[in-house]
């Protein structure tokens, strides 16, 4: 009998403790999926002046991002390292959502806390992933509006070789 009610004890309290986790808000989409949070990020590199469009990730390092950028725009200066990314100083420290995960072409991570990287090539490491460049933006009749997917060699040539400054924003 004793032992009845303890197995009976060990399910009620795992229940309770899934639906404690679930009223918290904890989700699923805390392992990098897109969220509908948009920004536009504009390039100065040697290849000239960019502007691009990015999705933030659906994590609460990325929602904090987006609250940063909603007091005003978000200027980083960023040079290369290792040739596969650009990363500057944010000049504040953001939480972390760190995991272990392979970078691609357009993702922005968060690094240490402190850093912004926009990666144009791949890496495996622990890290944050804030959102993904999904597009460059073109000025048409006074407003900005997205063209196609970037590819790779194109956010390569927009990055250019050297240091780039970096102005991140809220999309309205």
């Amino acid at each position: 009998m004793k032992k009845i009610f303890i197995v009976l004890m060990s399910i009620f309290l795992l229940a309770s403790t899934a639906c404690a986790n679930g009223s918290r808000g904890i989700k699923s989409s805390d392992k990098g999926e897109l969220s509908d949070m948009k920004i536009s990020i504009q390039i100065t590199s040697d290849s000239g002046s960019h502007s691009l469009a990015a999705t933030l990730a659906d994590n609460s390092s990325a929602t904090a991002f987006y609250e940063l950028m909603k007091k005003g725009p978000l200027t980083v200066d960023m040079h290369d390292y290792g040739n596969f990314e650009k990363v500057g100083p944010l000049g504040t420290k953001l939480p972390r959502n760190d995991t272990q995960i392979t970078t691609q072409a357009g993702d922005i991570i968060l690094y240490q806390g402190n850093q912004i990287t926009i990666y144009y090539d791949t890496n495996s490491w622990n890290f944050t992933r804030l959102g993904k460049v999904v597009s460059t933006l073109r000025q048409s009749s006074g407003t900005a509006s997205s063209t196609t997917t970037i590819t790779q060699a194109e956010l390569k040539k927009i990055l250019g070789k050297g240091d780039v400054t970096a102005v991140f924003s809220v999309m309205e």
